[in-house]
Parts: structure tokens; sequence; C-alpha cells
């Protein structure tokens, strides 16, 4: 048995944390000793790192209680999915790297950077986690399907695939003169939504959600701030003008 004291020091939260997780409901001692001290077993353990790991992939705390304490929930399926959304960070941190290292070479006049190179970084592997997180609830089946949908694609349509997705944000950009309620920008949500196939099939509430994400989530939008200061709010304002056109 684990003390809150033994617990915080052995994974790394503060004893506040604890209290806090076993108020919400999120995570229960496995029993109260007679002093009143909380003791947590190993099944709490494993609990805690669930809780851990979905908060490193920013699940907010009500999302993740439902999710643990689904009838169906599966802690080795729930890991292998954290291990498939934590080497998919991996990579895409080093595609970053990679893209910031090539491109201040390109600033000193070192290498030539194509303006699609210059948004390699920003694959559609990222639009997929928008995708997840746009989902309602989280749902872990739409989640898992769209993993396999992605790997099961070979290396050359893998590629074509960014290429395509890549382009969009260097059209938009392009047509942001032209206005959001303009029928070119309004074909580029198109060819946007329409892309969106390759991992799965948002409705029009749910396309809205995801292009009010660029905006919102500080991580998502310094990734469209640095293509575009303005990027973010004008795609979510020409998505929103596409999902009213489409649901009229």
């Amino acid at each position: 048995m684990y003390t809150v004291k033994k617990l915080s020091i052995l994974a790394g939260v503060s004893v506040r944390t604890l209290h806090y997780y076993d108020q919400i409901g999120l995570l229960k001692p496995a029993k109260i000793a007679e002093n009143g001290y909380r003791q947590y077993d190993n099944v709490a353990l494993l609990r805690l790192q669930q809780i851990l790991f979905y908060r490193e992939l920013d699940f907010k705390l009500k999302d993740i209680k439902e999710l643990l304490d689904a009838p169906g929930f599966e802690q080795v399926s729930a890991l292998e999915n954290h291990w498939d959304a934590l080497w998919a960070r991996l990579a895409r941190t080093e595609r970053l790297i990679k893209t910031v290292e090539d491109t201040i070479q390109h600033l000193k006049g070192e290498k030539e950077m194509t303006k699609k190179k210059l948004f390699a970084a920003f694959s559609e592997e990222e639009q997929s986690a928008y995708a997840k997180k746009a989902e309602e609830q989280y749902d872990p089946e739409t989640v898992r399907a769209s993993n396999r949908k992605w790997k099961n694609y070979s290396a050359e349509k893998k590629q074509e695939i960014l290429d395509e997705g890549n382009q969009v944000y260097v059209d938009m950009i392009a047509a942001m003169p032209q206005g959001a309620d303009s029928a070119e920008v309004q074909a580029i949500v198109e060819r946007w939504s329409a892309h969106m196939d390759y991992f799965w099939r948002p409705n029009l509430d749910q396309l809205l959600g995801l292009a009010t994400m660029y905006g919102q989530s500080p991580d998502f939008k310094k990734n469209f701030d640095s293509m575009h200061p303005d990027l973010a709010d004008f795609f979510r304002e020409a998505v929103r003008i596409y999902v009213d056109s489409q649901s009229g």
C-alpha cells in the first residue's frame, strides 16, 4: 500500500493533486486507514498512470474519468493507443526541429526552401490529432479506426496525403486577400473538408469545431501563427461560412 505522500513522490504529482483526484472520483484510494490516511494499491497505481498519460495528451479530467470508468475500457488497448499517440508526437517534434533547422539555413542564404517545404512540419498527422480532439467524448473506437486507416496507407500514399494537406494551407494564405466568403477561399475549404476523409469523416459541426480549435488551442495556434499570424482566425471564419452554406 502507498500513502498519499509516497504515491506523490513515486508518480511526481503533488499531494494536493491526488486529493483533488479523490474528491472528483477520478482516483479513489483502495481504503482509508484507521488514522484517516488514504492508502493506494497497485490497481490505483495503474489507474494513475493512465490518468497521467491522458493528461499528457491534453485530455480533460472529466473525459478521462468517463473513459476509465467505461464498461469496455481495457488497459492494454489504452496503452497501445498511448504508444501510437506518443510516437506520433515524437515524430512530429523531430519534423519541427528539422524544419526549423532548414528555415534557419534558408534565411542565412545557405540553402533554398520551397514554400511547400516551409510547411512540411505541419503534417496531416497533426491534422489527424485535431480531428481526434473534435470527436465527441473522444470516442476511442473512432480514434483507433483513424489510426488503422492511416497505417494502412503506403509510404508513397502518406507522402502524397501530407503534400496535399500542406498545399491547402499554402493556397489558403495566398487566397486570404480575396476574403473568407470568396469563391476561391470556399473552394479551398471544400478541399480541406474532402481531405479529412483520408482520416475520418467529420460532420459539419465537427468541421467547425476543428477549425475553431486552430485558434483556441495554444499549441495549435502557435503552429498556424508561424505560417501566418491571421491564418487561424481567417480559417475559422471561412469554415463557418462554409458550414452555414451547407446547413442551409
